[in-house]
């Protein structure tokens, strides 16, 4: 998907190779890459089996068997150093952690999406976002399923929320990650790079300047009942979030 695509010119390969890695797919795809499209980057991608993340299994050592299906999705990192943006899917993405203010009623999430029609606009709970990899991980789940048409609501927006909250009950999943009030919040934005521009003017005066910096995993351990014992046999940098990417990768 995304630049990987264009290095092929195809947006799907079928091998007849087997027994396979994906370190070994990737030299493989490099192999057989035609010499004038464009370079193929494996750095900087997410790789998911048959829908779920390869961090969840063994990683780039994952070893693939027949009939499985593998998504290729570049993430582009850019933007200025005050702004969270990044390319996922070939769609713009920022991110704003807004300070909480009083001004910001209940009815904030609907007036945002009416002055800004353009966009695909989402507010998430701060305390139950583990770092900005997390939210690219589940912003890649909800984008390749609305490519494939296998979004758990008619909306991209509530199955983000749905994914974050790892259930498909949508009054659980607003109780659970949605906006509390009197507390910080992320707002997750999709959209052409103006309207964004034209978002990040507004809320400026009162985006948190130390994004993400406090530690959430025991508030969510917690409320998803993720035991240490659970975190401990998983074998990877971020168990926690591998758990949690599982679980929305596995929604439907």
């Amino acid at each position: 998907m995304g630049g990987a695509k264009k290095s092929f010119s195809t947006d799907k390969i079928l091998l007849e190779k087997t027994n396979l890695t994906i370190t070994e797919l990737f030299e493989h795809l490099i192999q057989i890459k035609s010499s004038d499209t464009l370079e193929f980057d494996t750095n900087n991608l997410l790789v998911a089996i048959n829908g779920v993340d390869s961090s969840v299994l063994d990683g780039y050592n994952t070893s693939l068997k027949d009939n499985d299906v593998v998504s290729i999705i570049p993430i582009i990192h850019g933007g200025k150093p005050d702004r969270i943006q990044f390319v996922l899917l070939g769609s713009n993405v920022e991110m704003f952690y807004i300070k909480y203010n009083k001004k910001f009623d209940s009815q904030f999430l609907d007036q945002i999406r009416s002055q800004h029609p353009s966009l695909m606009i989402q507010i998430i709970d701060s305390n139950f976002l583990l770092g900005i990899d997390h939210v690219k991980k589940i912003l890649a789940i909800s984008l390749n399923a609305q490519k494939n048409q296998i979004l758990l609501s008619k909306k991209i927006e509530t199955d983000i929320l749905l994914r974050f909250a790892g259930t498909t009950q949508i009054s659980y999943g607003i109780k659970t990650v949605g906006r509390k009030t009197k507390k910080d919040f992320v707002i997750i934005a999709l959209g052409k790079k103006t309207s964004l521009n034209k978002l990040h003017t507004e809320l400026k005066p009162d985006i948190n300047p130390k994004p993400l910096s406090r530690s959430n995993v025991s508030c969510i351990q917690k409320q998803f009942g993720i035991s240490k014992k659970q975190i401990s046999v998983i074998s990877s940098k971020n168990p926690l979030e591998d758990i949690l990417v599982e679980r929305a990768a596995i929604l439907f």
